[in-house]
């Protein structure tokens, strides 16, 4: 009997890794993330014997890697954020 009382109060004492801050943080992350493959996406060509300069622009080659950068440093911070 107090064996499976004991059990219980351990079940109830089980509380998540982070706070719901760090969670929401790290979905933000997430989506950063997902924003700056989302900008690489694209500047393909319809036909393969001609060369589309679209993949050398300023959104695929500086803003999009910095984006997902900024994404990961984000997921990395809610990690590392200490919880109240």
């Amino acid at each position: 009997m107090k064996n499976n009382n004991n059990k219980e109060e351990l079940q109830q004492k089980q509380e998540f890794l982070f706070d719901t801050v760090n969670y929401k943080i790290l979905l933000i992350g997430i989506a950063v993330i997902a924003l700056g493959f989302i900008l690489m996406s694209g500047g393909g060509s319809h036909d393969p014997n001609v060369f589309n300069e679209d993949v050398f622009n300023f959104r695929r080659i500086r803003l999009a890697p910095t984006t997902v950068l900024i994404g990961f440093g984000i997921t990395i911070y809610s990690i590392f954020k200490k919880s109240k």
